[in-house]
């Protein structure tokens, strides 16, 4: 570990509200991708799991812009909420600037849980490719594969309820859509999830 991961870990534990869980789960899925590639090679590396190959090549073939995309995740996670924090700022002493202060705080909360709805449906897509993996993958790096799984188990979940957090804090039209969207793919997260579980669970007990 070098000083720039210290750094971004010294930054979450801070007293500055950003950033905080939802770049946290960005990251959380940054780490799920890099596992699930790691997992990927040590297969495509190996004819005893030529099974395995086709899954893997496409895991590797999209990890590097899926990691970037999970960085960029993270970083607008944590402009988003500052967004919302600057237009609670903003001044009301008249009509004028209440209304300009009421949309900008409408648009921001859309912004801080459309991101969070982003990273979840990142977390998602990981998740659709490890059940074929968890079953065709090197055996040898099934906890590997394991902990890929429930870390982007883990980034949808968080995600989800930062995604509530705002849309709890308002009622509009495009808050409960992306409410809406945020709870199908946290559905389809868990049943993928409890899947790959069983498949690992079988293949270690095998």
């Amino acid at each position: 570990m070098n000083d720039g991961y210290m750094s971004i870990l010294e930054s979450i534990g801070s007293e500055s509200p950003t950033p905080g869980g939802g770049t946290v789960a960005a990251l959380t899925l940054a780490h799920a991708h890099s596992l699930a590639a790691m997992v990927s090679r040590l297969t495509v590396g190996k004819n005893k799991w030529h099974e395995g190959h086709l899954i893997s090549n496409l895991i590797i073939d999209s990890s590097i812009e899926s990691l970037d995309r999970a960085i960029s995740l993270a970083k607008e996670d944590s402009l988003a909420f500052d967004k919302v924090m600057n237009s609670y700022r903003m001044a009301k002493s008249n009509d004028e600037e209440i209304e300009s202060r009421k949309l900008a705080i409408l648009q921001s909360t859309i912004g801080a849980a459309q991101t969070p709805l982003e990273i979840a449906e990142e977390g998602f897509k990981l998740l659709s490719l490890l059940p074929d993996l968890a079953r065709f993958g090197n055996l040898n790096a099934i906890t590997d594969l394991a902990a890929s799984s429930e870390l982007a188990y883990v980034a949808v979940y968080i995600a989800s309820l930062n995604v509530k957090i705002n849309v709890d804090s308002m009622s509009n039209e495009k808050l409960d859509n992306i409410q809406n969207n945020t709870t199908i793919i946290l559905t389809k997260s868990e049943e993928l999830i409890m899947l790959i579980r069983e498949i690992v669970s079988r293949r270690m007990d095998s």
